[in-house]
């Protein structure tokens, strides 16, 4: 098998402001992989968060190479990866989700099958995704929040986090308004303490807020299981629930997990914590990154699994490098084409070249 890696510049329509920063642009490196004429992609989006530059992907993306020249195909490969014998131990699962991308979109086309039917669904799976409108003032939050809706959009989350959580509730108030009959979300990044966010989220389900993503500063998980017990809403684990032992850590204990490909080293380790947590009380949501279609469609072939969908990544962009998974209408679904059913679309301004690994 050929492998070859591209880093690209993602810019976003404009900058995406959550409560510990605020972000224009991102990198992303896309994976490769060849075999027999046929090709499987991957994509892999920097992150401050979670300790990944560009040249630290590139670099983890040639020794996945490396490992992958062990295999004499891509099935081999995949059924490695699943039990834990791909990549090597320590490679960040954002890595790993990117080369199980890759296999499962070069598998799926050498079998002439999209990727959830290789999970064993047989429909296309279609779901309503969230549309995240950032840190903004009230006024122009309920402008956004009004074109999203006439653009069919039925799902809002809203970011939040500010330095004066009345802000928060006035942005609320204003999206609600403009968004009536709409589904909200809310979303801290783990900006409040534990009295604060007691102080407001029976403000906020008066106020018809659905759900609320990590109140509360990562580190302590049985803190944000006690917010979760005596919530009037459902509170989401999200940069509390990494993997598998976080998930194990909450399941029954908070409303709900956010699951990102990126985060818990993708789709095998993603149906691992929905099985774990099935029966417990504990819902699915699916969330991601910002990134191309690319790095949005392997979770679109799960969104049938998730009660909260929330993969919106590609729609914050100036340009989509890539496309096949919708989403403008409110709305993604996953392709029935083989693979990942995503395609380039025509060239718009020069890109880096890539290496050939």
């Amino acid at each position: 098998m050929k492998v070859s890696q591209r880093t690209v510049r993602l810019q976003l329509t404009e900058p995406l402001r959550i409560s510990r920063s605020t972000m224009a642009a991102r990198d992303a490196v896309w994976l490769s992989i060849e075999h027999q004429g046929r090709n499987g992609h991957g994509e892999v989006v920097a992150s401050l968060y979670y300790g990944l530059d560009a040249g630290t992907i590139a670099r983890l993306l040639n020794e996945v190479a490396l490992d992958l020249a062990r295999f004499g195909d891509p099935e081999t490969a995949l059924a490695a990866l699943r039990t834990g014998g791909l990549p090597a131990d320590g490679t960040p699962p954002a890595v790993t989700a990117a080369l199980e991308s890759a296999l499962l979109d070069l598998v799926g086309k050498r079998a002439d099958l999209p990727v959830h039917q290789l999970l064993g669904t047989s429909a296309a799976p279609f779901a309503a995704t969230a549309r995240t409108i950032g840190i903004t003032s009230p006024r122009r939050a309920e402008a956004q929040a009004a074109r999203l809706v006439r653009d069919g959009f039925s799902v809002l989350k809203l970011k939040a986090g500010t330095a004066d959580p009345e802000d928060d509730l006035k942005r609320v108030r204003a999206v609600r308004a403009a968004a009536p009959h709409a589904r909200l979300l809310l979303d801290p990044n783990g900006a409040w303490t534990v009295s604060t966010t007691e102080r407001l989220l029976p403000r906020l389900a008066e106020l018809g807020i659905e759900a609320v993503e990590q109140p509360i500063a990562p580190g302590d998980p049985e803190a944000l299981a006690n917010l979760a017990e005596r919530s009037p809403l459902p509170v989401i684990a999200d940069e509390d629930a990494v993997g598998h032992e976080d998930a194990r850590r909450l399941a029954g204990r908070v409303q709900g997990i956010n699951v990102k490909l990126a985060k818990c080293g993708g789709i095998t380790a993603a149906l691992r914590i929905a099985e774990l947590i099935a029966g417990t009380g504990t819902e699915l949501m699916l969330g991601c990154l910002t990134a191309s279609t690319l790095g949005i469609a392997p979770a679109v072939h799960l969104a049938d699994r998730a009660r909260w969908v929330d993969l919106d990544g590609h729609l914050l962009l100036a340009h989509d490098p890539w496309t096949g998974t919708g989403g403008t209408d409110g709305s993604v679904r996953a392709s029935r084409s083989p693979g990942l059913g995503v395609r380039r679309r025509t060239a718009e301004g020069a890109a880096p070249e890539g290496q050939q690994s």
